[in-house]
């Protein structure tokens, strides 16, 4: 039996995708390598320096370590070997550590992972509950003080709300663990950092969505039949909010691994965020690239999985689709 018309436009629309997601991993990957090649600074060096115990490297233990790490080769024979050993899984080996990059990510990714999805799960819950106070009723005075909530926290700068909590939970109340990423208690105090702009932007996002849906027939319909006007609100109103809220949420998904390196440093945590910072630092391309691109194609896939999950929880998106 062939395929019918519906699935033959999602196996498109899937491969579409999954081309446009390829070709932005590609160029991803394209710009990090290009800038690794012109930033000040030499890894090698400092690995030369780091290996003999801070003596100065000779020039034929540079040359050594330069043609280990193919550094001693034209750029665009570096660029092609480059992309066809990270297409096959060999992200290479850290300048600085010696350890295979894939290794250094795997053990880093779990910590992100679970910052992130707690970050996540955090700043939603926070943003539906700030964007149903400000628009179940939009005249009332609490509404109005709700509602300018969600701005405020997307201006707070993540580094000062994460020290803000440390100060106050950790040194002060000694609640919670400031430091260290041992036990879900010093999971705590991270998460809601890195929840408070998802909190702020989706917030917005919903807001918006709740307010638009407000005014639609469907709403008046339902009032009309004698539903109370929190049943409304709830039952439907808010959800005419999912679809945007859940394609910003894809788009946070790469704010929250961002966000990561910084909430990260600032908490003592082991993950992608102070491996990427501790690269930087070390001026470790092998391991900069791994992660930025990694990162990437995270935010691809996430981005795919939301575009098809959008049209089953509005089915308004399907024609769109």
């Amino acid at each position: 039996m062939s395929p019918g018309p519906a699935s033959r436009r999602l196996v498109l629309r899937v491969g579409g995708r999954l081309a446009v997601g390829a070709a932005v991993v590609w160029a991803v990957f394209t710009v990090v390598f290009g800038i690794l090649r012109v930033l000040p600074g030499d890894p090698v060096s400092l690995a030369a320096n780091a290996d003999a115990s801070g003596a100065p490297p000779s020039p034929a233990a540079i040359a050594a370590l330069r043609a280990q790490y193919g550094l001693d080769r034209p750029l665009w024979q570096q660029y092609f070997a480059a992309w066809g050993d990270f297409v096959r899984g060999d992200w290479g080996t850290s300048v600085v550590t010696g350890r295979p990059v894939t290794t250094s990510l795997l053990e880093a990714l779990p910590s992100t992972a679970t910052l992130a999805a707690a970050a996540l799960a955090l700043g939603a819950l926070a943003a539906f509950a700030l964007a149903y106070i400000a628009t179940y009723r939009p005249d009332g005075v609490l509404a109005r003080a709700v509602g300018q909530i969600p701005s405020v926290l997307v201006s707070m700068p993540t580094f000062a709300v994460g020290l803000v909590l440390i100060q106050v939970f950790a040194f002060g109340l000694r609640l919670l663990p400031g430091f260290g990423d041992d036990g879900f208690a010093a999971l705590v105090l991270p998460a809601v950092t890195l929840a408070v702009p998802v909190a702020g932007y989706l917030g917005q996002v919903m807001a918006a969505g709740m307010r638009e849906a407000a005014d639609q027939p469907f709403v008046e319909v339902a009032r009309a039949k004698g539903a109370s006007d929190a049943v409304v609100h709830l039952r439907h109103v808010a959800p005419a909010a999912a679809l945007p809220a859940l394609s910003a949420l894809g788009v946070l998904v790469g704010s929250a691994l961002a966000g990561a390196v910084v909430v990260e440093t600032v908490f003592s945590r082991a993950g992608l965020g102070r491996l990427t910072q501790q690269a930087l630092t070390a001026h470790d391309g092998p391991v900069m690239l791994a992660v930025v691109v990694v990162s990437a194609a995270v935010f691809v896939v996430v981005t795919l999985i939301v575009d098809l999950v959008g049209p089953l929880v509005d089915p308004r998106a399907r024609g769109a689709a």
